[in-house]
């Protein structure tokens, strides 16, 4: 007979809390540690197993997650009353636990389709991307209706509308629109699309000709570049759009897919809806996953700053140099600075839902979010949307917000996506598949159409870090060769398109 596994879960032999594995009563008593609940403490939230006086650390992972702001007696929950955010030093420790890579030969391979470019493509979609929110719903329509004339087609995913609510009253020059031209070009060149129309208003600050300029995009057979102003309005360029695409449709119909070696994958590693076993689970198990894609010769791409503020310094110890590390604490410089120009803190994430889920400063959701790397050297440090040319685990500065996160993870060139969730996040984000991680297995069981893969068993006992990190990697390579995920089951993925909007808008 199965043993059940002990009520709580302690992470490190340093840390004064551990984890409460299933909802527990006040006046539980635990025989191991032994001690009894002040108050009942929900599942995947903290409890105190030794005194912690007023003003001293509270660790997690050994590692500090905040500060005591009264004094927490052993039994207690510990949580947002009694937890505060204080400055305090980090060993930035530049390259200390940096490693060589030990790669795999011969790497693993899946089904990718190759570009005439060379590029490697996981899907095969048309898209109709737009300079402006003043071009979304020309370029829904076009979508819609070519769409429906590609049901004979099956070869080819889909048509996909790029919309979004900026392009214009906002500078026309600037950080601002770089961002934004940035972004706009990624996902207009990016090799899941066989084929884009570049669809403006015609009077927008972000004018067409600047764009390509900017971002040095060409018309060629598969982009097309067109303004509902010079095409003749609404009807008119709905018609033009679709003749359009359906020139394109011989190219994304003779793509084919064949075996190509897995350093070819871009793999943006994302969380949202976090909670109190994602650090222990899926993030770890992902984060094992993108170890063996980098094994394999890979790239991997953390983001969102905010969620690794306060876990920076587990990152800088595995900088492949000293510039790797620069670049990432500067970036952390300019969200401080940023969060203060904005009258806010960086301790304003997380969210309520990660509350509830067991959170409680940023600093121990950092903490977390940061073991989605894995354990490889960092490489390189990117800008939102830049393009990602290293093979091996990086890093892209992004807001913590999913879509916006995302969205520069894909502009970028991530060409599949590892979401993980605790609270249940409903998410797709083409052109790119996402395959979504459960944290939980009660999430997982009642969210069963939306999620991929359950990484609960870790916390049971029933499946190791490693083990689920193998899992998720072959789901990779699966998903990459043409698998559906649940999100495109669902067809999720039209509305996630969120650039970045840096700076006022007019």
């Amino acid at each position: 007979m199965a043993i059940a596994p002990p009520p709580v879960l302690c992470l490190s032999p340093a840390d004064n809390v551990v984890i409460a594995r299933q909802d527990l009563a006040a006046g539980t008593v635990l025989a191991e540690p032994a001690l009894t609940l002040r108050q009942p403490i929900p599942t995947g939230h903290k409890l105190a197993i030794a005194a912690i006086a007023a003003g001293e650390p509270i660790r997690r992972y050994g590692q500090v997650i905040g500060f005591a702001s009264a004094p927490i007696a052993p039994g207690d929950h510990v949580h947002v009353h009694n937890v505060e955010m204080r400055a305090f030093a980090r060993d930035n420790a530049v390259g200390a636990d940096a490693r060589p890579t030990a790669y795999r030969d011969p790497p693993a391979v899946f089904q990718g389709i190759r570009r005439p470019d060379g590029r490697i493509a996981t899907r095969n979609y048309l898209g109709v991307v737009t300079s402006v929110n003043c071009s979304a719903t020309v370029a829904r329509a076009i979508a819609d209706r070519m769409g429906r004339e590609l049901y004979g087609h099956p070869n080819i995913d889909g048509v996909v509308p790029i919309t979004h609510n900026a392009g214009c009253g906002m500078a026309p020059e600037g950080e601002g629109m770089d961002v934004l031209r940035r972004t706009i070009a990624g996902y207009a060149d990016h090799p899941n699309f066989a084929g884009v129309l570049l669809l403006g208003l015609g009077c927008e600050s972000n004018q067409l000709s600047r764009l390509a300029a900017a971002t040095g995009l060409e018309e060629s057979e598969r982009l097309r570049f067109a303004t509902i102003q010079d095409k003749g309005g609404t009807a008119a360029t709905i018609a033009w759009g679709v003749d359009a695409l359906r020139a394109m449709v011989p190219l994304a119909e003779a793509a084919r897919r064949e075996p190509v070696p897995a350093s070819a994958l871009r793999l943006a590693l994302e969380c949202g809806g976090s909670d109190g076993y994602s650090g222990i689970t899926a993030n770890p198990a992902l984060g094992a996953a993108a170890d063996l894609l980098v094994a394999n010769g890979g790239t991997a791409i953390l983001s969102e700053t905010p969620e690794i503020y306060g876990a920076e310094h587990l990152l800088t110890r595995r900088a492949a140099s000293p510039a790797v590390a620069e670049k990432l604490m500067a970036r952390i410089a300019w969200w401080e600075d940023y969060a203060a120009r904005n009258h806010g803190e960086m301790n304003n994430n997380p969210s309520p839902g990660n509350k509830a889920g067991g959170l409680t400063t940023i600093l121990e959701k950092s903490l977390g979010a940061v073991a989605k790397g894995g354990s490889t050297n960092l490489v390189d440090v990117y800008g939102y949307a830049e393009p990602v040319t290293a093979s091996g685990l990086v890093f892209m500065d992004t807001p913590g917000y999913d879509p916006v996160a995302v969205t520069g993870q894909v502009a970028g060139g991530a060409n599949i996506i590892c979401f993980t969730t605790g609270r249940g996040s409903v998410f797709g984000a083409k052109p790119a598949p996402s395959i979504k991680l459960a944290t939980n297995t009660p999430m997982y069981e009642r969210m069963t159409d939306d999620m991929d893969l359950d990484c609960g068993p870790v916390a049971d006992g029933a499946a190791t870090v490693e083990e689920k990190g193998a899992e998720i990697f072959d789901l990779i390579l699966r998903t990459a060769s043409g698998e559906p995920t649940k999100s495109e089951v669902l067809g999720l993925g039209d509305n996630e398109f969120a650039p970045w909007i840096i700076g006022a808008t007019m």
